[in-house]
């Protein structure tokens, strides 16, 4: 059942229509992850969803009493109130009944049946629980808040009501890996329906059930989760190009015919002419995909073959100790993601590296010829007053990478921003806008060092993958502060992550290669995920931090395999091998896309089964390196 329904749906903001005669609906239980380049209109989309937004043209309709919340980008709260009266806000019709019952204004048995049917005489009790499961203290101001702890109030005062839909405007952002987890389960678990804007590719395949794109003033839906809307993605992108090619193939024929000489003009046919003049005016208002940001970037002078090197570095503010004995060699061309939750010390961390703060204990030194680009996720460096072009280029027209010299408003260009643009505000920028501004100004200077702190946040997916690209070639050394998983593992050769008790420690690869390590290290997940220390697994138990030792443990484990073990281990190959073979066979019957339309639920049932081969395969994978690993 529909709960709502948008038909010929209309909205426009400058010369292309942000909502283009578009439909849409919501059904009960639905979880829709909305996408789409970043300015097309998808938090405006939320905002008409929730009433905040007027259509120019179309209908939108609800089910009856239908109770939307919705949960913005950067939720504004009074920073004088605590989190219990905020997240009591989210109850403002019911405690208004409350407080006119009370004090005898209205009609009362009207009034009581109105708070009987909100739930409301326990509010409190709801509230309390909201913010038990939201893991917040009630008592302190808002005001003092990270922006992921904003981002959990804004959470808990929308399902403190217990709406039938939830609207969710990057709900990841500022968010922790463990934070990010804990959001994904809470939202599979929700009962209403919900629409949720992320770029997070990873929290897109655990939660939605349907994506929709907003692309060019359409809203296009794709049932099933992001992966699954890739692959219809790559075969609609490729039937369109088929479509608009044999258009224009068409359209130049007619138009060489209609120019032909005196004697064609006297034969050719009315009807000719007309199908000619509905071609062009096809051709006109056909709107062209928006291109790709084209990003590069100089890496200056080459850095010595050390950047950094520290060694039993330990820092502390007052009585709260951020690093203890940390040691690390971070070598050019090394890219290292820091791991860890809000307020660990990432950024802390960071400067100890570069040489912004200096250790308490500890020794640190530097490579030569270092030059360092900063990406602020706070976005500190704009000037929301300055126009777009003095923002890249501050007195001149021209900037120059590595030995190109190149207009700015042509380098604008190159990250979307049409030359009509150059002179408007950065204040009139959406947040994905000014996130690609910041990008256009860090990448115009020389840099052998790139510190990119939450860069991925508002970003538009394909831009995420265009930057992933960039870093994977970029020659220089990357420090990546993120929790965009499938960034991490995309873009990083090794982490540094928090272990809790003011311990870092290194590790090869991305996240899944962390935590096999961490495992093998002899780590339980439980201690990694206490109250002290880090883990994007969740769990609730709380058990002391094993030795961080690099040496692996071999506690409780055999000299020797046993029989059984060993004939598990040499027939692993052979199971792994089968497996993969399958998921070649299976990528190639969808690799075209032509069986989404032939048979549909058969590709559906081939999709579920890749998934199942990848989980299957990491699964022999981790036992074959346990196995090895006792051998």
């Amino acid at each position: 059942m529909s709960l709502i329904t948008l038909n010929q749906a209309s909205l426009a903001y400058g010369h292309h229509p942000l909502l283009d005669q578009t439909d849409f609906s919501l059904e009960e239980g639905e979880r829709v992850g909305l996408i789409g380049r970043n300015g097309t209109g998808k938090s405006t989309f939320l905002k008409i969803l929730n009433r905040a937004e007027a259509l120019d043209s179309g209908t939108i309709q609800y089910q009856q009493g239908l109770r939307i919340n919705y949960v913005a980008q950067e939720p504004l709260f009074d920073p004088d109130k605590s989190i219990f009266e905020v997240v009591s806000q989210g109850l403002s019709e019911l405690l208004q009944c409350i407080y006119d019952y009370s004090n005898g204004i209205g009609d009362m048995d009207e009034l009581f049946n109105r708070i009987d049917t909100l739930g409301g005489w326990g509010w409190e009790q709801r509230v309390e629980q909201s913010l038990e499961q939201l893991r917040l203290n009630g008592k302190l101001l808002t005001g003092t808040l990270s922006g992921g702890t904003l981002k959990r109030v804004a959470l808990a005062q929308a399902l403190v009501c217990t709406p039938q839909v939830l609207l969710l405007d990057e709900p990841t952002n500022h968010l922790d890996l463990e934070s990010i987890d804990w959001l994904a389960s809470l939202l599979t678990e929700f009962k209403g329906s919900a629409i949720v804007i992320t770029h997070d590719r990873s929290f897109l395949d655990k939660v939605t059930t349907r994506i929709v794109e907003l692309d060019r003033g359409r809203l296009r839906s794709y049932f099933g989760n992001y992966s699954q809307f890739r692959v219809s993605k790559e075969s609609q992108i490729a039937q369109e190009s088929v479509i608009n090619a044999k258009a224009d193939k068409l359209l130049a024929q007619e138009e060489i015919w209609i120019r032909k000489g005196v004697e064609a003009r006297r034969t050719r046919s009315v009807a000719r002419i007309a199908r000619l003049e509905e071609l062009r005016a096809q051709r006109q208002s056909r709107r062209e995909a928006v291109g790709k940001v084209k990003l590069n970037i100089d890496t200056g002078n080459r850095t010595g073959k050390i950047v950094s090197e520290l060694e039993n570095v330990s820092l502390s503010f007052g009585d709260k100790c951020i690093v203890k004995d940390f040691s690390s060699i971070i070598l050019r061309g090394d890219k290292i993601g820091l791991l860890g939750p809000n307020g660990a010390g990432k950024t802390t961390l960071l400067k100890l590296i570069l040489g912004s703060l200096e250790p308490d204990s500890g020794t640190v030194k530097f490579g030569t010829q270092l030059q360092i680009a900063y990406f602020d996720q706070m976005r500190g460096a704009l000037n929301l007053d300055d126009t777009l072009e003095n923002f890249i280029s501050p007195g001149s027209e021209w900037i120059e990478i590595g030995d190109q010299r190149q207009h700015v408003k042509s380098y604008l260009a190159d990250f979307l921003f049409s030359p009509a643009r150059a002179n408007s505000p950065v204040r009139s920028l959406s947040g994905g806008e000014r996130n690609r501004l910041l990008l256009a100004r860090l990448f115009a200077r020389p840099a052998n060092v790139l510190v990119l702190d939450e860069p991925t946040n508002d970003l538009d997916i394909e831009t995420l993958e265009l930057l992933e690209e960039l870093l994977e070639n970029y020659k220089g050394t990357v420090f990546l502060v993120s929790h965009d998983r499938a960034f991490l593992d995309n873009v990083v050769t090794s982490l540094i992550a928090y272990e809790g008790a003011s311990n870092w420690r290194e590790y090869e690869g991305g996240i899944q290669d962390w935590l096999v390590q961490s495992r093998r290290a002899g780590k339980s997940i439980s201690s990694l995920t206490s109250s002290e220390s880090y883990h994007p697994s969740l769990s609730n138990d709380s058990q002391t931090r094993s030795d961080p030792s690099p040496s692996i443990s071999t506690t409780g484990l055999k000299k020797k395999l046993g029989y059984k073990e060993q004939r598990e281990l040499d027939g692993l190959p052979n199971q792994i091998e089968t497996l993969e073979i399958e998921q070649k066979k299976i990528a190639a019957l969808i690799e075209d896309g032509s069986i989404f339309s032939s048979d549909p639920r058969k590709a559906n049932d081939l999709l579920t089964r890749s998934t199942q081969i990848e989980s299957e395969l990491i699964g022999l994978l981790e036992r074959w390196e346990i196995l090895s690993a006792k051998s």
